[in-house]
C-alpha cells in the first residue's frame, strides 16, 4: 500500500519551488499591511493633536480670567490684558498647531525689495499688530486665533516717489487659520492712482519678456513629466490618465519630508524621486504586467488608469486635506537677472530640469538599454524577436516615468509655492497636449512640445486674464489633431 501524502505538503512544496502567483500574493500582502500601518498612525496622531489643541485653548481661557488671592482680575477691565496695538515686528513667523502666519513681500516699482514699510493687521478680539518689511521686502505677523483679519499698508511709510497700487482698496481681508500661512500681495507703482487693471492691460516689452521666462520655466517642468508619459505610450500604447497623480505624489511627499520632518530640501528631492520611481516599479509589477499577460485591451487599461487616478486623488485628500500645503514655509527670495525677476527656487528648478532632461536624452541615445527602449517603442514585436526582454524594458520605463513625474512634483511645489491633492490633475491637459504636439511615443517630441505649450500658455496671459491661459492648450490640441495628428516628430501611419 502506498503512503498517503498529507494535503498540506503539496502546497508547501509548490511555495518552496516558487509557485506562480506567490510573488504577487506577497506583494499584495505587503501593500495591504503598509496601508493598515499608515491608517493606524493617522488614527493615533489625530486624536492626540486634537487633545493638544483643546488643552491649549482651555489653558488660554483660564489664564484670561485668572483669580488671584485677595483680588479678582477680569480680562475685560484690566488695562494690562486689554487688546492694544503691538509694536512693529520684523521677526520671522513660524506656523504651528496653535499659531498661524499672515505674510507677504512688497517690491517697489522697479521690482526691488522695499524696506521699512509698515503693514497694519487687525482682527478678532481687538487684535492689532504692525509689521515692517525687512531688507528683502518681507513682512509677517503671527496670529493665535483663526478668523478674518484686515491687512493694510501705512502709506505714510512708503518710500519717496512710490505709491500703493489700487490705493482705493487699501484695506484687504484675509482668512487666517492655525498651522498655515496666508499671504497678501501689495504692489507699488511710481504713478499715483495706478491700478492693476491698467497695468495688466498694457502690453510692454518688459511684461512680454517676463512672461516668456515664465513660459520656459513651465515648459521645463512639464517636460519632466511629459517625457515619461510619452515613453509609456511608446512602449505599451497606453495613455495613462493617472500620470498626473505621480506629480501630486512627488509634491506631497516633499511636503512631508521637508516641512513636517524638517529634512534638507536637497535630500528630500533625491529621496522623493527614488520613492516615486519605486511606486512606478510596483505599479507595473502588481497591475500592468499581470493585465498585459491577460491580453486586456488598451481601452480597458485606460479605464483602469482613470480609476487609479480617482482613487489616488481621494487618498491624497483624505491624508493631506483639500487645502494647499507648502514645501518650504519661508517666503521665497527673488533674484533679478537680465530684466527678469524670478524666485531662487525657479532658477534652481529650471537648472535641475534642464540637466535631468539632457541626461535622459543622452541615456536614450547613447546607452545599450536606452537603444533597447527606443527599439521597443518603435516595434515591440520586432524587438522581442531580436532578443530584447520587452517586459524588462517596460518595467524600466514605468520606473523612470514615475521618478521623473515625482521630481516634477517637487519642483512645481517649490516654484508655485504650494501643492494640493489635484495639482497633477490640473496639469494633465498640458501634458497630453505636449505629448500630442511633439509626437506620441517620442521622448524628444515630448520635450519640444512641452516647451512650446509652456511658452504659449504663459504668453496668453498678455491678452487673456487669469486661468484662460489653460484653455490655450486645449485649442492647440484640437488644431494638432485636425491638421497634423502625428505631431511634430511623429510619423504618419496607414490605418486599416
Amino acid at each position: 500500500m502506498g503512503s498517503i501524502t498529507p494535503p498540506g505538503s503539496a502546497l508547501m512544496r509548490r511555495l518552496r519551488r516558487g509557485a506562480p502567483g506567490r510573488s504577487r500574493l506577497v506583494l499584495a500582502a505587503v501593500l495591504f499591511l503598509a496601508f493598515l500601518a499608515t491608517f493606524a498612525v493617522d488614527w493615533a496622531v489625530s486624536p492626540a493633536a486634537e487633545a493638544a489643541t483643546s488643552t491649549t485653548s482651555s489653558t488660554s481661557s483660564v489664564t484670561a480670567g485668572s483669580v488671584t488671592a485677595g483680588s479678582v482680575t477680569a480680562s475685560s477691565s484690566s488695562p494690562a490684558s486689554a487688546p492694544a496695538s503691538a509694536p512693529a515686528s520684523t521677526g520671522p513667523c513660524t506656523v504651528s498647531p496653535t499659531n498661524g502666519c499672515i505674510r507677504g513681500t512688497i517690491l517697489d516699482s522697479e521690482r526691488k525689495p522695499a524696506k521699512g514699510i509698515d503693514v497694519d493687521v487687525s482682527g478678532p478680539g481687538g487684535f492689532a499688530q504692525t509689521a515692517s518689511t525687512d531688507d528683502t521686502g518681507r513682512w509677517s505677523v503671527s496670529v493665535t486665533t483663526a478668523g478674518q483679519y484686515t491687512v493694510s499698508v501705512d502709506q505714510g511709510s512708503l518710500p519717496k516717489g512710490q505709491y500703493l497700487t489700487n490705493a482705493a482698496d487699501a484695506d484687504r481681508k484675509v482668512n487666517a487659520t492655525l498651522n498655515a500661512n496666508v499671504g497678501q500681495i501689495f504692489q507699488l507703482s511710481d504713478q499715483q492712482g495706478a491700478t492693476t487693471d491698467t497695468d495688466s492691460s498694457s502690453l510692454t516689452f518688459a511684461r512680454a519678456w517676463q512672461q516668456l521666462a515664465s513660459g520656459i520655466r513651465l515648459g521645463l517642468l512639464i517636460a519632466l513629466a511629459s517625457v515619461g508619459l510619452s515613453l509609456i505610450y511608446g512602449t505599451t500604447g497606453l495613455s495613462s490618465f493617472s500620470h498626473g497623480e505621480q506629480v501630486t505624489l512627488g509634491g506631497l511627499l516633499a511636503y512631508v519630508f521637508a516641512n513636517q520632518l524638517g529634512w534638507n530640501i536637497w535630500v528630500t528631492g533625491i529621496v522623493v524621486t527614488l520613492l516615486c520611481a519605486a511606486t512606478g516599479y510596483l505599479q507595473d509589477a502588481a497591475i500592468w504586467k499581470p493585465l498585459r499577460r491577460k491580453r486586456i485591451s488598451l481601452t480597458q487599461l485606460m479605464i483602469v488608469t482613470i480609476g487609479l487616478s480617482i482613487a489616488a486623488q481621494y487618498a491624497f485628500q483624505y491624508f493631506f486635506g483639500a487645502s494647499t500645503v507648502r514645501i518650504q514655509q519661508g517666503n521665497p527670495e527673488t533674484v533679478t537677472f537680465a530684466g527678469l525677476t524670478l524666485t531662487v527656487q525657479s532658477y534652481v528648478a529650471m537648472a535641475i530640469a534642464l540637466v535631468v532632461l539632457v541626461g535622459t536624452g543622452l541615456f536614450l541615445a547613447k546607452t545599450r538599454f536606452g537603444r533597447a527602449t527606443r527599439a521597443v517603442s518603435d516595434n515591440p514585436a520586432l524587438a522581442a524577436a531580436s532578443g530584447i526582454d520587452v517586459d524588462r524594458v517596460i518595467r524600466f520605463v514605468w520606473t523612470l516615468a514615475a521618478g521623473l513625474a515625482g521630481l516634477s512634483g517637487v519642483m512645481l511645489g517649490l516654484v508655485l509655492n504650494g501643492v494640493n491633492w489635484q495639482t497633477g490633475l490640473q496639469l494633465l491637459l498640458l501634458m497630453f497636449a505636449s505629448v500630442t504636439l511633439g509626437g506620441l511615443g517620442t521622448a524628444y517630441g515630448a520635450l519640444v512640445g512641452s516647451m512650446i505649450i509652456g511658452i504659449v500658455v504663459e504668453l496668453t496671459n498678455l491678452v487673456l486674464p487669469g486661468d484662460f491661459k489653460y484653455a490655450t492648450a486645449l485649442v492647440i490640441l484640437i488644431l494638432i489633431l485636425l491638421f497634423r495628428p502625428q505631431g511634430i516628430f511623429g510619423r504618419a501611419e496607414r490605418i486599416g
